[in-house]
């Protein structure tokens, strides 16, 4: 039976992600502003999708930065990048190329400013992303997931140096993000677990570290507590 309740309601994402983003282009196309409030409002209606179908609830934790900050956050599922987009006033993702050209996706991440990178081209794709960064004077909170995908609970998926590389070249304090969604909601699973998805924002990282000491902490501090997180929902780790 859940299997049948979260199949449906990933049906129904996509057919609010339609309709939100065809009701919502006026907004969109007239500011950025009327982009992320389009955005927050389709965040939303997934997040009451989820909990009146499948049980699933979200919950933020910490204290959500407003400025202008680099935020790294664990990966596990859409709905981490979801629950991101609700929550930062002005984000904006490093988004893979490839969603430029995706319905509705491509151009509300074009809209909001989120810097394309081409996978696999490593140095000239880190130089793109820093010059598209660099020639946006709206930096908001600028997102990345610095394992690059989506990691399954437990994987011990390498952190880039890309985080690292925007981190040195913006200046800009880091907030780094723990989440479990993974454990409620996993990386190519068709199912949708019950029970309450959580993304805490940590103490941010300071401006000024260098890249080794930076990677270091960043990695050790997202790990640390994104474990204690799925512990927390009952997840087991293999011994």
């Amino acid at each position: 039976m859940l299997l049948i309740r979260s199949q449906f309601a990933n049906l129904v994402m996509y057919f609010f992600l339609a309709v939100v983003g065809i009701l919502g282009l006026p907004l969109a196309i007239w500011s950025r502003t009327g982009a992320l409030r389009v955005i927050k409002a389709y965040c939303a209606s997934v997040f009451w999708l989820y909990r009146v179908t499948c049980g699933l609830h979200v919950e933020f934790r910490g204290k959500v930065p407003e400025g202008e900050v680099l935020v790294c956050s664990k990966h596990m599922s859409f709905l981490d990048i979801l629950m991101l987009a609700y929550a930062l006033p002005r984000v904006k993702f490093i988004m893979k190329r490839e969603l430029i050209w995706a319905p509705v996706l491509g151009f509300y991440g074009w809209r909001i400013g989120c810097p394309p990178v081409a996978r696999g081209k490593k140095g000239s794709a880190i130089k793109m992303m820093v010059q598209h960064l660099e020639a946006d004077k709206d930096i908001g909170q600028t997102t990345i997931f610095p394992q690059g995908t989506r990691v399954l609970p437990g994987a011990a998926d390498a952190y880039k140096v890309g985080a690292g590389v925007i981190y040195t070249r913006m200046e800009r304090p880091c907030v780094p993000v723990a989440t479990n969604v993974g454990v409620f909601w996993a990386r190519r699973s068709p199912i949708r677990k019950p029970g309450t998805a959580v993304l805490e924002f940590l103490e941010p990282i300071p401006a000024g570290l260098e890249l080794k000491e930076f990677m270091s902490k960043l990695e050790n501090v997202i790990e640390t507590n994104s474990d204690r997180l799925m512990i927390e929902a009952g997840y087991e780790f293999d011994k």
